[in-house]
């Protein structure tokens, strides 16, 4: 009786895509930052969605210099370069609105469906759409300070000085982000997202330095304004922006970052996974 020889058939390897992506280093950073880019190029196609970072702080500008100057400063000057870091400030904090606004449609539209069916991690989405928004911070950044030179404002600190205090701007800004991006997964349309926002951002904005001395301000509300992490903010950039001793401002306004970061991040994440 004569006997076959069996050659062994090689298997082929059946571990699943995902798992191969999950042993490539730092595959959240690489897939949020890829997401990232969808968020710009979704940007780049749709210039109106900027309006609210390139024409917003030039209206502000011109309207509460020249109308409001006078009266609360004695000159438009002055009060030109008390009022810009506040400006520069306050429309920062409202682009943060526009995150939680843009993931609340994308969800209405199915579209974290797909990202559920692809091998990225779960909480990609978010950090990349986060990370997307540093455009346009620095955006309104870049408009703010080109616009109130165009008006006189000028820099009395050193240009690293400066260079910090818009890089403080925009680290606030994205740990703001988070704030919104809660409010995004929560909310059940994209217009209740922004109003909700609009109501936590606007009594921030007007309940600090952002336009006005805080002492000007009702001995009531000046407990709230002190502890306002936007009047933190806007005192370190003022600071910074005119060469004078920061004080504490810049490390409240570092440690209202990490406190936002480390309660509204998990609160997203979670409000996310529930959601897809």
């Amino acid at each position: 009786m004569s006997t076959a020889t069996l050659t062994p058939t090689p298997r082929t390897s059946t571990v699943p895509r995902a798992a191969e992506v999950s042993r490539k280093p730092l595959p959240l950073l690489r897939h949020s930052l890829a997401l990232a880019k969808r968020s710009l190029i979704k940007t780049w196609r749709t210039p109106e969605a900027l309006i609210d970072v390139t024409l917003q702080p030039a209206i502000f500008l011109v309207i509460f210099v020249y109308i409001f100057g006078g009266a609360v400063a004695g000159s438009t000057a002055s009060y030109l370069q008390f009022l810009l870091p506040g400006i520069l400030a306050q429309t920062i904090a409202t682009g943060a609105i526009a995150i939680g606004v843009n993931l609340n449609t994308d969800l209405e539209k199915g579209i974290f469906d797909r990202f559920r069916s692809l091998p990225v991690p779960r909480s990609a989405p978010l950090v990349g759409a986060v990370l997307g928004d540093v455009v346009r911070y620095v955006i309104v950044t870049v408009v703010t300070l080109l616009i109130g030179s165009l008006m006189g404002f000028r820099l009395e600190g050193s240009v690293l000085a400066a260079v910090a205090a818009c890089l403080l701007a925009i680290v606030f800004a994205l740990s703001l982000s988070w704030v919104s991006v809660f409010v995004g997964m929560k909310a059940r349309t994209s217009g209740a997202v922004q109003g909700i926002m609009f109501l936590l951002i606007m009594p921030l904005s007007f309940a600090s330095t952002t336009f006005v001395p805080g002492g000007t301000l009702p001995g009531w509300m000046q407990g709230f304004v002190k502890v306002n992490p936007l009047t933190h903010l806007v005192d370190s950039m003022r600071a910074l922006f005119m060469g004078q001793p920061v004080g504490m401002h810049v490390w409240w306004t570092l440690a209202w970052c990490v406190g936002l970061v480390a309660v509204f991040m998990p609160l997203a994440m979670r409000a996310y996974r529930k959601k897809v």
